[in-house]
C-alpha cells in the first residue's frame, strides 16, 4: 500500500528528514537526510555511498527503519531501487528540490547512484 497524498506532501515539503536504523545491538541511530517524491515514491540516496552507515544498516535490517518528518515517525521498508528508472527519477528529484544547496554535486556522483533506495510504508 502507497502512502497517502498527506504523506507524501509532508515528505516533499520538508528540507531534511531523519531516518531511523537499527544496530546490530538493537539500538536505534538516527541520520539527517535529503528525501524527494517522484511519481508517488519516496527515494533516498545515501550521499556518502555504499559507505554510509544508515544505508548499510538499512539493507541489513530493511524491515527495522523509519522516517521522522515534522517530528512525526513514520515505519518504511527499505528497498534497493537499482533500476536505471528509478535511479533516474531520484536524480531529477534531488536537482529539482536542493538546487540551490552546494552539496548537490555530491548526491550525483556515478558512485552514489546505486544507493537510492525506495522507502514504502508498512
Amino acid at each position: 500500500m502507497p502512502f497517502d497524498s498527506t504523506t507524501l506532501h509532508l515528505i516533499d515539503a520538508a528540507y531534511e528528514v531523519d531516518i531511523e536504523t537499527t544496530r546490530p545491538d538493537g539500538t536505534t541511530r538516527s541520520t539527517t537526510i535529503w528525501a524527494v517524491v517522484e511519481d508517488g515514491e519516496v527515494l533516498v540516496r545515501s550521499w556518502k555511498g555504499d559507505r554510509g552507515y544508515w544505508y548499510q544498516a538499512a539493507l541489513d535490517r530493511p524491515n527495522e527503519v523509519a522516517l521522522v518528518v515534522d517530528g512525526e515517525r513514520l515505519p518504511v521498508q527499505a528497498v534497493v531501487a537499482d533500476d536505471e528508472a528509478a535511479i533516474a527519477r531520484c536524480s531529477a528529484g534531488l536537482s529539482k528540490k536542493y538546487r540551490r544547496d552546494s552539496s548537490l554535486p555530491g548526491m550525483l556522483l556515478p558512485r552514489v547512484l546505486p544507493t537510492t533506495v525506495r522507502l514504502e510504508p508498512r
